[in-house]
């Protein structure tokens, strides 16, 4: 390691690693509890739905369109006056969860309304024609038939948010990325580059394998 003692180079990695952990989960679970309600009124709310309803379905597409269609990068940089505002800096892993998960949930509410989709309409029929609500639609047909689709999207997400936390060390959001950019890029170690993409790696291949795990664990108790 240039200039950098085997011990320092430790430290630095496991810091950052536990950084990126954090921002992954926090950000994880706000986008779950954000993306999964506007998902399920996406598909409720839509022409051929439960309970269709222009007013409500237009502008959550237009949410979702637009906050997918923005550049991760851009947002970044966007939200930073928010950023400020709502956690009292700009620095920092807490604060780097702000941008990643709003660039992340409205990915996720699409991923709802689509596996929605896979519910086999008649089971919905059934329900409505037995007078059931809408919450026992929701609650007791759609989330639980469509819940190995769900976890396969959650998966997918959590990989993007990985991604998106290393990003988020362009605006010294800390984590693997912010520790590429400072200790890497801007002072030519070529070996914190490579390990930061290993970890990086290493955390995507871990994630995807074990929600596949799961996905097949659901799939053949259904």
């Amino acid at each position: 390691m240039r200039s950098m003692s085997w011990e320092r180079f430790q430290a630095l990695m496991f810091n950052a690693t536990l950084e990126t952990l954090y921002m992954v989960m926090l950000a994880a679970v706000f986008t779950v509890a954000i993306g999964l309600p506007i998902g399920v009124l996406l598909f409720l709310t839509r022409a051929d739905g439960v309970l269709p309803n222009r007013w409500i379905a237009r502008p959550l597409n237009l949410l979702v369109n637009i906050g997918r269609a923005l550049p991760f990068v851009v947002l970044l940089i966007a939200l930073i006056p928010f950023t400020r505002l709502l956690i009292g800096t700009t620095l920092g892993s807490t604060a780097a969860v702000v941008p990643i998960t709003l660039g992340a949930f409205p990915f996720f509410a699409r991923i709802v309304e689509n596996a929605l989709e896979e519910v086999d309409r008649g089971r919905v029929e059934a329900v409505v024609s037995m007078g059931g609500t809408s919450w026992h639609i929701v609650s007791r047909v759609l989330l639980p038939e469509a819940l190995p689709a769900l976890v396969a999207g959650i998966t997918l997400t959590v990989v993007m948010l990985i991604g998106f936390s290393a990003m988020a060390g362009v605006i010294g959001g800390g984590g693997l990325g912010d520790l590429a950019i400072r200790y890497g890029y801007q002072r030519f170690n070529n070996q914190i580059m490579i390990a930061t993409v290993v970890e990086l790696l290493l955390l995507v291949c871990l994630v995807q394998k074990s929600g596949d795990r799961l996905v097949r664990g659901l799939a053949y108790r259904r």
